[in-house]
C-alpha cells in the first residue's frame, strides 16, 4: 500500500455496541477510508442511525456478499463467537493481501479442544490458526507485522495482563494465592444482554456470575504461560455493573521480593514508550471514570493491610482499549501508522 494511499478496510458487525465504538473511531481516521459497513440485519440504513456521534458521511449498512473483496486492504470482525472464522477460511487463500483484525475469541485461544471446551463449538478454520497473533499492543508490537490475522484480546484478559505480565516476567510476585475480582459495564455482554442474564433488575444492580470458570481464564492461562513461560493460580471472578462502560479489575497478590515502590517502578520502566498505559502514584484511588471513551490503561499499586500483600487495581473502557480502541492501536502497528493515529 502506497503511504499516500488510504487504508481501506470494511467493518464487519457494525451495529454492535463494539461494532459502532469502532466505525466512530475509523471515520476520523485520517488514514482509513471505509468501503464496506456489514450488518446482518438494518439493510440499508445509515450507521448514523445508530450512534449520532458519527458525522461523516460513510456507506450505508449492506450484507457481507456485497463486498468485493480485492478492493479492501483491511477487515475488522466484530462477531459473535464462531462467525469470524468461517469468512477468515473463505477468504484467506483466494485474497493472499487480504489481512483481519478478529475482535472476537475466534483466533484468540490457540488449542482447538480448549476452545471448544469453553465456547461450545468446534473450530472450523484449525489450519489458520497458525497464521494469527493474540495481540496486546504492548507486548506484540515488534511481531504483529508478520501475521495476517490479529486475534485482538478481550476486554478483562487485557485489563489483567498488563500489570502482572512485567512483574511476572521479574519474579516479582508469587504465582499462586492470587486473587482477581473484575467489574464490568453491561455492553461487554453485546446487544442481547437479556438473554445472556435475567437476574431481577438488570439495569440496576451488580451481579457476580461465571463464577465457577469464566471463557476468559483460558485466555489468560494461556497468554501468562507465553508471556512469561509461568503458570498461574489465581482465582478470577467478574461482576455485571448498571452501566454502559468501563472495567475496573482489582487483583490481589503476594511479594516477599519487592517493596510497593519498586513494583510500581517495574511498571514504569516496562511501559515508559507506552503512550496509553498510565502508571499513577502509589495508593491513588481509581474508577473507570476516566479512562471512559479513551484508549487508556490506568493503574494504581497500592498497599494492603496484610505484610506482603498488594493490590492492583487497573481500569480501561472495555469498548475502547479492551475492543476497539486496541484493534486500531493494532492496525496502526501493522501499517506502520503513529501507534496514536485516532486514537488520541
Amino acid at each position: 500500500m502506497s503511504l499516500k494511499k488510504k487504508l481501506k478496510v470494511a467493518v464487519i458487525g457494525a451495529t454492535g455496541f463494539t461494532g459502532l465504538d469502532l466505525t466512530y473511531f475509523l471515520s476520523k481516521h485520517p488514514k482509513v477510508k471505509i468501503i464496506n459497513l456489514c450488518a446482518t440485519k438494518n439493510i440499508g440504513k445509515k450507521i448514523s442511525y445508530f450512534d449520532k456521534r458519527i458525522k461523516k458521511k460513510l456507506p450505508l449498512i449492506t450484507n457481507v456478499s456485497t463486498i468485493n473483496w480485492r478492493k479492501i486492504d483491511l477487515v475488522f470482525l466484530s462477531l459473535p463467537n464462531g462467525e469470524a472464522q468461517k469468512i477468515i477460511k473463505s477468504t484467506f487463500y483466494k485474497y493472499k493481501d487480504l489481512k483481519y483484525i478478529d475482535l472476537s475469541a475466534d483466533f484468540r485461544i490457540k488449542n482447538p479442544k480448549t476452545y471448544f471446551k469453553n465456547y461450545k463449538t468446534k473450530h472450523k478454520a484449525i489450519n489458520l490458526i497458525k497464521y494469527s497473533i493474540y495481540s496486546i499492543c504492548e507486548f506484540s508490537k515488534n511481531k504483529i507485522r508478520n501475521y495476517r490475522i490479529v486475534a485482538n484480546p478481550g476486554c478483562y484478559p487485557t485489563s489483567i495482563q498488563i500489570p502482572l505480565v512485567p512483574l511476572l516476567k521479574k519474579n516479582l510476585i508469587r504465582k499462586s494465592d492470587i486473587t482477581i475480582d473484575s467489574k464490568s459495564g453491561f455492553s461487554g455482554a453485546g446487544r442481547n444482554i437479556e438473554s445472556k442474564f435475567s437476574h431481577k433488575n438488570l439495569y440496576n444492580s451488580t451481579h457476580a456470575y461465571a463464577i465457577d470458570n469464566h471463557r476468559h481464564i483460558c485466555e489468560i492461562d494461556q497468554e501468562i504461560y507465553f508471556q512469561t513461560n509461568k503458570k498461574l493460580r489465581f482465582t478470577f471472578n467478574p461482576h455485571l455493573l448498571p452501566t454502559y462502560r468501563g472495567i475496573l479489575s482489582s487483583i490481589y497478590f503476594y511479594s516477599k521480593k519487592a517493596s510497593i515502590s519498586k513494583i510500581r517502578n517495574e511498571l514504569i520502566k516496562f511501559y515508559k514508550r507506552s503512550y496509553f498505559v498510565k502508571i499513577l502514584k502509589i495508593n491513588s484511588e481509581l474508577g473507570s471514570g476516566n479512562v471512559l471513551n479513551t484508549n487508556n490503561c490506568e493503574i494504581s499499586v497500592c498497599k494492603t493491610r496484610e505484610k506482603n500483600k498488594f493490590l492492583i487495581l487497573s481500569a480501561l473502557d472495555n469498548l475502547v482499549k479492551g475492543a476497539s480502541g486496541q484493534a486500531i492501536q493494532n492496525m496502526n502497528i501493522m501499517y506502520k501508522f503513529s501507534e496514536k493515529l485516532g486514537l488520541k
